[in-house]
């Protein structure tokens, strides 16, 4: 029967031949898994992205995650100046002062190309200029043990 021609049944045949067909349904389906999977990942790591401020520190987002993921409740750093702080603030801030860098042995601050590592970034998360030195986060850590010293003068008097 040629192309174009109807059948018995009074469809019209199609021109391609077998093998034709059976080359277009596989590329077109593998080219449909692709775009599907490819999509599924920059969706997962757009997700991520959102939890991470590039700033530092974690969005409101990334805060909600991990108190699903570990059953926390994460607050986010306290940004006041010291005069304005309450003094459970001021505890907080201090105490993560200190904690991060008043450490004898610091975590690299800054990557291989000069960009700060996301240790150092969590400065900002907490309103203090990003260290690029070991005497620079030793700084942020004495700002933090002043801020503990004030907490203990005003919880005693």
């Amino acid at each position: 029967m040629a192309a174009g021609k109807t059948s018995k049944s009074g469809s019209k045949k199609s021109t391609m031949t077998k093998s034709a067909k059976k080359r277009a349904t596989r590329v077109s389906a593998s080219r449909k898994t692709t775009r599907k999977t490819s999509r599924k990942r920059t969706s997962k790591t757009r997700e991520k992205a959102r939890e991470k401020d590039p700033k530092g520190g974690l969005t409101a987002a990334g805060r909600r995650a991990f108190a699903r993921k570990q059953g926390s409740h994460l607050k986010p750093g306290v940004t006041k100046k010291a005069s304005e702080m309450t003094p459970q603030e001021m505890r907080r801030k201090g105490s993560w002062a200190v904690r991060f860098y008043g450490r004898e042995q610091l975590p690299p601050l800054v990557d291989r190309n000069g960009r700060p590592t996301r240790h150092a970034l969590s400065a900002h998360a907490w309103g203090e200029p990003v260290p690029r030195t070991v005497a620079a986060a030793r700084r942020i850590a004495a700002k933090g043990k002043r801020l503990l010293d004030r907490y203990r003068r005003i919880k005693s008097a």
